[in-house]
Formats: C-alpha cells, structure tokens, sequence
C-alpha cells in the first residue's frame, strides 16, 4: 500500500476544499487551473475558512506547511498516469472548454478511477444505475460527447453537499465554507479502487487541527458507501432549493427558495426522493426534508447556478433537466419541476441571444 497518495484534482474554486482535507490528511495533491490561480496557490497556499463546532468565527487553514503536498497546475502541465485517483471539480460546461477537454480525454485513456464531485453526474456514472437509460440524457449535457472514452467502471460520483463560496473581495485562493457538511462517495466497482476512497477517509478522520485553544477535529470528512444511489441524495435538495433560486426577473436566495412556499418545496423535495427510491434507492440513503429545510436557514445567497445566469452564462448544469429527463423515463412528472426547467431554459436562451447580439 502506499504510504501517501497523490491525487489530481480538476478544478480548483471548490476543489481547493477537497484538495486541503486531502493534504491534511498527508497525501499530495495537484490542482488543475487557470495560470492565476496556479501562481496564487503556489506562492501563497490554498486558504480555507470553516466554522468548527466550539470554535468562535471562522477556523483558518492555510495549505502551506500541511503534511501532504497542495499545488497547482495547468491542463497541459500533468500526465494522468501519474496518479493514484482523479476528482472531478469542475462545474459540467467546464469540461468542454479548450484545454480541459483534451485533458480530460487523456484522463479517460489513462483509465485512473475517477471521483466526481460535480452537482452533475458523468455520464459514465449513469450508466452505473440499475434501470438507468443513460444515452436518453445525453441532451441534458453541454458536450456529451467527452464522456464517451470513460469506462464506467472507473467512475464514482461524490455528492458535494458542504457549501462554499469564494468571498469576492478575496483572493482566488480563499474559500469560505457555509455549510460544512460531509463528501459522500459512493465505492467503485472495483474493491481495489474503492480501498483508495476508504483510506482517504480513515486518514481525514484522524486528522487534528491545532488552534490556541489545542487540537481540534475539523468538520467536512468523505464518507464512503457502497451504494450507487447515496450521492443522488443532492437531487432533492438541488430541485427543492438551488434552481429554485431561478424567478422570471431576479433570483433569490436558497433559503428564500425552500422557506417562502414551504409546502410546494416539501412536494417538490419529497417527489425526487421518491424518484431516486423508484430507481432503487433506499430511504435511509436519503435526506429528510426536515434536516434539509432545517440547514437552508443559513444559505442566504442565491446558489451559483441562479448566479450564472444572472451573470449571463450561456451554459450550466442541468440537474434540473436530468432529474425530469429521468423522471419522464419512469412515467413521472411534476408541475413544479417543469416550471424550473422552463426558467432555466429561458434565462439561457435570453443570455445566449444577448451574447449574439453584442
């Protein structure tokens, strides 16, 4: 076994997050980013801020000096053979982009096991659910077609449930968790490659944090489970709360969103999970809404998928799109849920017809 892994993580904003636990927990890391990014991390270390249970205000953790090694570099800088495992961190559409792709095509052929942590599945990850039809979602991605080299097997999903945000007027290397909940991977298919994913975990167990006050056990572990259908425990919480930040004129926050028709989200929220328990999900694999309800009182701001069409993106995840694709597989709709996907679909094409037109 070895003693440290080295672990490629695409992706750096939310990465940062999985990229520090992993460090502390005394395996190196490279993050793939922009040249800006890279130079910051670099020079500077990735600084994450997290609230601990006992603590007053924010703990502070900066990469510099942990056991394990945190850096970043370019698309074109890493050789996937080089590595033990491959997170994924990026927002979906990203994948696509000139550089990424081809990085990432590279990742396929190198067949490492690969760990998602997007809002988003893989493809590849689909074809993993028993009762699936994977190539009927095919539309719901920017580019499906980057997917298409990635053998499933070497595919885990990793529901990124702690929220974080990169405080604007901070550098790009600081990021700031909201909610510090936990990763919740699913195992790969192989016990070999799940092994990494089990021991990743018993090693950011262990880890303590020293502050003033002494050692500390510091919140945001990855917890690993056999079952497929854990990570899609997010879906409810996704339809419930982050899309429905998206109004006709303006967004709202995820809180606005789950508390201001309580009822209509408890629907909403309760008919995902249904739909992940008609695909053979288990209700303990599940969230209750009154958990979920209970931890959207602290999410203030809109979610980032409500701020990227704000901000005029042209491209986001379409989880929204997924879960109804996959529902209308199962013979199931929601009026709620279609009315989401018609905001969304309508603040891309306005966005995409501005783009035109300037």
């Amino acid at each position: 076994m070895n003693d440290r892994y080295n672990i490629l993580i695409l992706g750096a904003s939310y990465g940062s997050l999985l990229g520090t636990k992993i460090a502390m927990a005394g395996h190196d890391v490279t993050m793939v980013c922009l040249p800006a990014e890279a130079e910051l991390f670099n020079s500077v270390g990735a600084v994450i801020r997290m609230p601990v249970k006992g603590s007053e205000g924010l703990i502070e953790i900066n990469s510099k000096g942990l056991p394990g090694k945190l850096g970043a570099a370019g698309t074109n800088d890493v050789d996937p053979n080089d590595f033990d495992l491959v997170a994924l961190a990026m927002q979906e559409p990203q994948y696509s982009s000139p550089g990424v792709r081809e990085l990432l095509d590279k990742v396929a052929l190198a067949r490492v096991p690969c760990m998602s942590i997007m809002n988003m599945p893989p493809l590849p990850y689909l074809s993993r659910i028993p009762g699936l039809d994977a190539d009927a979602c095919r539309s719901c991605y920017t580019a499906p077609a980057i997917w298409d080299n990635f053998d499933p097997d070497l595919m885990t999903l990793c529901s990124p449930d702690p929220q974080a945000f990169r405080p604007p007027e901070e550098p790009l290397n600081v990021l700031q968790v909201r909610l510090p909940t936990n990763f919740k991977a699913a195992g790969f298919v192989s016990e070999a490659h799940t092994e990494i994913l089990r021991r990743l975990q018993s090693d950011i167990e262990a880890v303590r944090f020293e502050t003033p006050e002494g050692p500390v056990e510091l919140p945001v572990k990855l917890k690993v489970h056999d079952s497929v259908f854990v990570p899609l425990a997010k879906w409810s919480m996704l339809m419930a709360g982050n899309y429905r930040c998206v109004q006709e004129q303006e967004m709202r926050s995820i809180m606005s969103a789950v508390h201001t028709d309580i009822e209509e989200t408890r629907a909403v929220y309760n008919w995902v999970v249904d739909l992940c328990k008609g695909l053979g999900a288990s209700e303990a694999e599940m969230v209750s809404f009154e958990k979920y309800a209970n931890a959207a009182k602290s999410l203030g701001s809109p979610s980032s998928a409500a701020r990227a069409l704000a901000g005029g993106a042209r491209n986001i995840e379409r989880v929204d799109r997924l879960v109804q694709t996959v529902a209308a597989q199962n013979g199931l709709r929601h009026a709620a849920v279609d009315r989401t996907v018609a905001l969304v679909d309508a603040w891309l094409e306005k966005n995409s017809a501005l783009s035109l037109a300037s």
